[in-house]
């Protein structure tokens, strides 16, 4: 997400390290690269002109502080503008009493609206302690209400369909209804998208809309298409008046020009962001977090988030007990691993951390963590609770048992071991559980995650240590 911006805002920043004043030539030469960078991720061309008219005009005069360098002080500047720039967000959804909250979905064909509505619902139910109803008011798309169906019988949401019936305003009114009836708190619309904006669809939906007046009108855009989904939106935000947008498959967007532009354009604030295809990969939307991510500054709030949703306080507790005790043993670590896949995996995870997006490149792959669960469990439990038994000849047995080589199993056995006393040291300093885990993931972590990557960091370290070929002499 956003690397490629993320790359050329870096160097900017690199390139006024060392200069004792913000001046106004080095501030032109920035913006300058700025500017393109920005065109290249296909960000509006007049919402970049006021963007790098506005840092310039931030950054004219600032003294760096002695502590710090020139090129400090732009990213400070530039992470206040892009925040400004995407925000101000209010990402809670406010319900109606007495219920239901209406909720309509709108959006083209192919910009992930109906999943998006199966997300939002689960969203709905597990943090708001909601009951929702998904209204499948898709009556263009063949195969629309069994796919809303379908994820909704995942999800234990209910849904409302009527087979055969092809008045969109009817369902919907019908849906609310049943919602009324069985004690609904939302009631999430799916309507019918289109290729393309047309009039057609344009006086469908806003028939559903004048029918049922929602309280919530969502756009669904896809990241991926850029400018074009700032220009659905305006077109659809003129026609509706949405109350906000929600950005799918920005995980796979390198570019980002549709969340610097969609604000900017619309006046309409991103609301909820998909970062993958799962049902649970749909986050509020937060500009300061963006701007943290978008600037190579990771997002510590947010994987602090995430940590406290998979370890309760108890948890974490019995957690620290056994880290200070030295106990903690290879099935307390498969707990853990498995909380990380719930989190996202290890690939998103680095992406939230400080400085690891130079990290990138490295070979880390998520599928290294089923490898070592593969190998703890050809452990024995004594060997999974003491790893100081097992010997040269149990690490061969447990190598046949995973289908791994002996240093796969020796390399893992001593990372955990070292990471075993690193936990022990930092549960010792006197902090709470959840506060020992939020040391965990946000300082000092970096062993437990070479243990997470197992083979992965491994090839990375072995390339890095062989030696180059000696150059030819010329002749």
């Amino acid at each position: 997400m956003f690397d490629a911006l993320t790359d050329k805002f870096n160097s900017v920043f690199r390139s006024l390290s060392g200069r004792g004043r913000i001046t106004e030539a080095n501030v032109s030469d920035a913006m300058r690269e700025v500017r393109k960078a920005l065109l290249e991720a296909d960000v509006n061309y007049q919402v970049t002109k006021q963007f790098c008219k506005d840092v310039k005009d931030a950054a004219m005069g600032a003294e760096v502080i002695k502590s710090l360098h020139p090129g400090q002080v732009m990213v400070k500047i530039v992470s206040d503008e892009l925040t400004k720039l995407m925000g101000p967000v209010d990402p809670k959804i406010y319900y109606v009493s007495p219920g239901p909250t209406i909720v309509m979905m709108a959006g083209l064909q192919g910009s992930g609206k109906t999943t998006t509505a199966a997300k939002l619902a689960k969203l709905i139910t597990e943090k708001e302690a909601k009951k929702p109803l998904l209204v499948a008011d898709d009556l263009q798309r063949p195969a629309a209400i069994e796919q809303l169906c379908t994820l909704g019988e995942q999800l234990g949401v209910e849904v409302y369909k009527e087979d055969g019936v092809k008045d969109a305003v009817k369902v919907a009114k019908n849906g609310l209804k049943y919602a009324k009836k069985n004690g609904h708190d939302v009631v999430i619309l799916d309507t019918a998208g289109r290729l393309h904006v047309d009039e057609e669809m344009m006086n469908e939906i806003a028939a559903v809309s004048k029918a049922v007046t929602p309280h919530q009108i969502y756009l669904v855009c896809d990241a991926m298409t850029g400018q074009d989904a700032v220009n659905s939106a305006k077109e659809f935000n003129e026609r509706l008046e949405l109350d906000g947008v929600i950005l799918t498959k920005l995980d796979g967007d390198a570019r980002g020009g549709a969340a610097l532009s969609v604000k900017a354009v619309t006046g309409k604030p991103i609301k909820f962001i998909g970062m993958g295809e799962k049902l649970d990969n749909l986050e509020p939307f937060y500009p300061e977090r963006m701007a943290s991510r978008i600037l190579g500054m990771g997002d510590v709030v947010t994987l602090v988030e995430k940590a406290q949703e998979q370890f309760d306080e108890e948890q974490a507790q019995k957690m620290q007990a056994k880290m200070a005790k030295g106990t903690f043993g290879f099935d307390d670590f498969l707990k853990q691993m498995q909380s990380l896949k719930k989190m996202g995996g290890m690939s998103s995870m680095m992406k939230l951390l400080p400085g690891m997006g130079a990290m990138k490149d490295m070979d880390i792959d998520d599928g290294e963590i089923g490898k070592i669960e593969g190998i703890v469990h050809s452990m024995t439990t004594a060997e999974r609770t003491d790893p100081d038994l097992i010997g040269s000849s149990r690490r061969r047995r447990i190598a046949r048992g995973a289908g791994r080589d002996v240093q796969d199993v020796a390399g893992l056995i001593k990372t955990f071991k070292r990471s075993r006393e690193m936990m022990k040291m930092m549960a010792g300093g006197g902090s709470g559980g959840m506060g020992a885990l939020k040391k965990m993931f946000s300082g000092g972590g970096g062993d437990m995650m070479s243990a997470m990557a197992g083979g992965g960091m491994r090839k990375v370290k072995q390339r890095s240590k062989r030696k180059r070929q000696p150059r030819k002499k010329r002749r």
